[in-house]
């Protein structure tokens, strides 16, 4: 039986990865913090003297935790009249350094995880662990509490849902900047004309205000949402290019510096298709800035 330091030394040799996975299964970088130190207290009361795989067993661990943490969300929205819901975002900065591409590490593009939040608890669990960490059915199955078989079913249902609804973003981060500048440059000059252009006839603009601020909607069609983007260019506020989940972004800040929203494109095609917008002033103070503050 490993020593308690020995254990923690064990442990940490793996959190990097628990995390990856708990951010993917829940979109929430809090709530994968929380997942990740309930992995341990389970660890530190458990005798894996017998354990031959410690990263398998630790995965398994996590991916429980966040199963019943799914659960216990999902009943939760389905009494809230609040459907409107942008991950946490992970946030580094655009010109890349060392530290910003460890962070990127466990993140996971901003449209996708929205995708992913539309998903069963267990068929997102199926899929992440089968299609990103490479798990095998046989070791999900138990998981959720499933045959190997049924688990596979799971994860080939996500995967049709994922495929439907994912967009075909362009990776290229400087064809990103180009039409984000673009978009910027319009919005500054009151350009309507020029949005549109920018902008995808069926993109989507998904924001979150939280419970309290009740600015929390969706908006349909480009000229809906340019309109919108020549209303926020008036409200004083300043912004600046970031990476979000690995694509560019923004960070809006009030004149006293407090982030107002972080914004995130999906582009594809040389137009927009997606703009999600985290503007929850609960979940905005809690997140990681130090890439970008530094």
């Amino acid at each position: 039986m490993p020593t308690p330091e020995q254990l923690a030394e064990l442990f940490e040799e793996h959190r990097t990865h628990l995390r990856a996975v708990a951010y993917r299964m829940l979109g929430s970088s809090s709530d994968a913090e929380d997942a990740v130190q309930e992995s341990w207290f389970r660890l530190s009361r458990t005798d894996v003297s017998g354990v031959e795989n410690l990263r398998a067993w630790l995965t398994t661990v996590v991916a429980r935790v966040c199963l019943d943490m799914l659960r216990t969300r999902t009943s939760r929205r389905e009494d809230s009249l609040d459907e409107v819901h942008v991950p946490d975002p992970v946030i580094t900065r655009a010109d890349g350094d060392p530290e910003s591409d460890a962070m990127l590490a466990d993140s996971v593009g901003l449209a996708l995880l929205v995708v992913l939040e539309t998903l069963e608890p267990a068929e997102r669990l199926a899929f992440v662990l089968h299609d990103v960490f490479g798990m095998t059915f046989d070791e999900i199955g138990p998981v959720v509490d499933r045959s190997p078989v049924a688990a596979r079913q799971l994860a080939s249902r996500a995967r049709r849902r994922v495929q439907s609804k994912a967009l075909n973003a362009d990776p290229d981060l400087q064809e990103q900047r180009r039409v984000v500048d673009a978009f910027l440059a319009a919005a500054r000059e009151g350009d309507f004309e020029g949005l549109v252009t920018v902008l995808d006839p069926g993109i989507v603009l998904r924001a979150d205000g939280g419970a309290r601020t009740g600015m929390s909607r969706i908006v349909r069609g480009a000229d809906t949402v340019a309109a919108q983007a020549a209303t926020f260019s008036k409200s004083g506020l300043s912004s600046h290019l970031v990476l979000v989940n690995g694509s560019i972004g923004l960070v809006s800040r009030r004149p006293d510096g407090r982030v107002f929203s972080v914004m995130g494109f999906t582009i594809a095609g040389g137009k927009i298709v997606e703009i999600n917008i985290l503007a929850d002033p609960d979940r905005l103070s809690r997140l990681d800035l130090s890439a970008i503050d530094r």
